[in-house]
């Protein structure tokens, strides 16, 4: 076979110089330059700068002051321009992301200086800081360990299928609430098929006994993307968008109450446990067949996870330090600022910390212990930091950056106009009403990029109706996580689609009940739960 190669021509060598095919003659570069112009990736370059163009020839406003009319249109059109590149893909998304720094100052928007200091505050350190703590959570297999040790205590013997169900679901629901909704299903998709490789295909049993294979495997699938997105919601590191509505919320109202990590996660924990335990209904009713328990039994038992974590060995001195460092992260968060009377460790600063300030010192002392694995290393280093999702990053700093330039620029005076209809409205009207146009807006594009566009205008529209902000923007926020009816809705979604288990028809009729489920909930625990948790029965701001 070795001399079969030798024997290859030059120009069948796969080794062989591509510089001849550069010699070849081209009889048409011209054309061979314009079909690769007149692609539909150029058409979506194209197409922002034309709609923001467009935007600032036709569209004029009267409010009566000339200046504020031509910001106001400015920023809509610049608006125009990032939203379509960021709904087309036409360039990479941290681009777009990074397109107001230029074209604020372009457009007479904002200077370059305060465009800029959106994309780094203290919630954005906050992102940094959670984001390598949970680098150094996958680096050492610490989410495995805690997922295998959780299914195995839910397994039961013999199999219970809501149980096991459960188990999976939960352990990815919680280590959600502390990474971001996206690495979590990334993190736990491959433990949840790892135990599915051990069930058939359909091919491999009876019809039976496959159909119920194939409803418990497409339940788990379901499982972990919806989990994924429900244990992000109950706190604030767990998704992008309540980290851009906290943000937000201090761009406008920097002389209100912060909404911290404890202050969101007393109410958005109990408002994610309620979508759970409808989530795990759901999946129970539709895909867990009386009888799907024998079959399982047949090739799923505690014995296969326990093999699995024997493999991993016992705990190392690494990963009980980061346990130990997350663990006090979560307590410095919980305990930093905890009601009136008892104001938390953040009342000895003067209020100059907040949560970015713990993570990132928690994140820091990962490059300081040693791992006692090789002398002079550490738990951390930077070379296992180049996985950072500095996508998200510049997305948060984009969003920030619109919803500064939205209301410096007075658009969101005028855009709250065309929500002028809700003012009529009462508000246990209104809450799931919001909550559904987010919904809806949401499955067609990013949650943060629907969260972005939403806030401002809510908050508008609360100070025309005499509302606190919170009974409107939290709605919004959260109803813009509610992406559960079609793959495109979030990567979460994609990575459970390219399993190959669940098609669309199986995200419609699961996703369609737990949104309803989810509207329902957040309406019934605004005007109770948030009136405690964010005061908004006081006056309006």
């Amino acid at each position: 076979m070795n001399g079969h190669h030798q024997a290859l021509p030059e120009e069948d060598d796969p080794k062989a110089p591509l510089l001849p095919v550069v010699q070849e003659p081209t009889d048409t570069p011209s054309s061979s330059l314009a079909a690769n112009l007149l692609t539909r990736k150029t058409f979506y370059v194209v197409l922002g700068p034309i709609l923001c163009a467009s935007i600032c020839q036709w569209v004029q406003f009267s409010s009566g002051n000339s200046e504020r009319d031509r910001t106001s249109r400015n920023m809509l059109a610049v608006l125009a321009w990032v939203f379509s590149w960021w709904l087309t893909d036409a360039v990479p998304m941290p681009i777009t992301s990074m397109a107001p720094l230029f074209l604020f100052p372009l457009f007479g928007i904002a200077a370059s200086d305060d465009v800029a200091h959106s994309y780094m505050d203290d919630v954005i350190s906050l992102v940094l800081g959670s984001f390598i703590l949970a680098l150094a959570v996958e680096h050492y297999n610490i989410h495995r360990r805690l997922a295998l040790n959780i299914t195995m205590l839910f397994c039961g013997d013999p199999v219970n299928p809501p149980l096991l169900l459960l188990g999976i679901c939960a352990t990815t629901a919680f280590v959600s609430m502390w990474m971001h909704n996206v690495a979590a299903a990334v993190m736990m998709m491959p433990v949840a098929t790892g135990i599915l490789q051990r069930l058939p295909s359909s091919g491999d049993s009876s019809s039976s006994r496959s159909q119920a294979v194939g409803k418990f495997c497409r339940a788990v699938v379901l499982g972990v993307i919806y989990s994924a997105a429900i244990g992000g919601m109950s706190t604030l590191t767990g998704t992008g968008v309540n980290l851009i509505l906290a943000g937000m919320w201090k761009s406008y109202f920097p002389d209100s109450d912060a909404i911290s990590f404890s202050r969101w996660f007393f109410f958005g924990f109990p408002l994610a446990v309620i979508i759970f335990v409808a989530l795990w209904c759901i999946l129970v009713l539709l895909y867990c067949p009386k009888g799907c328990g024998d079959v399982l039994s047949l090739y799923l038992d505690r014995a296969h996870l326990k093999t699995e974590l024997q493999l991993l060995g016992p705990m190392a001195f690494a990963e009980k330090m980061i346990l130990a460092i997350f663990s006090g992260l979560i307590v410095l968060w919980m305990t930093r600022s905890i009601t009136d009377d008892i104001p938390g460790w953040g009342v000895l600063f003067d209020g100059r910390v907040g949560d970015g300030t713990a993570s990132v010192l928690m994140a820091t002392l990962l490059f300081i212990i040693p791992n006692k694995k090789q002398r002079g290393e550490k738990l951390m280093d930077w070379n296992k930091c180049k996985k950072l999702p500095w996508n998200i990053v510049l997305l948060l700093g984009a969003g920030f950056a619109i919803a500064d330039g939205v209301r410096t620029s007075g658009l969101a005076d005028i855009l709250s106009e065309a929500l002028n209809f809700l003012q009529t409205a009462p508000y246990l009207a209104i809450a799931p009403l919001v909550c559904l146009i987010s919904g809806t807006i949401t499955e067609f594009t990013s949650n943060n990029a629907t969260t972005t566009l939403m806030i401002p205008l809510l908050i508008q529209l609360a100070r025309t109706m005499q509302l606190h902000p919170l009974l409107l923007v939290i709605p919004g926020a959260v109803g813009a996580q509610f992406a559960f009816l079609l793959p495109t809705g979030t990567p979460s979604n994609i990575v459970g689609f390219t399993t190959g288990q669940i098609e669309i028809i199986d995200m419609m009729k699961t996703g369609l009940p737990l949104k309803v489920a989810g509207t329902a909930a957040l309406s019934l625990l605004m005007p109770t739960l948030g009136v405690y948790v964010f005061g908004t029965n006081g006056p309006a701001i």
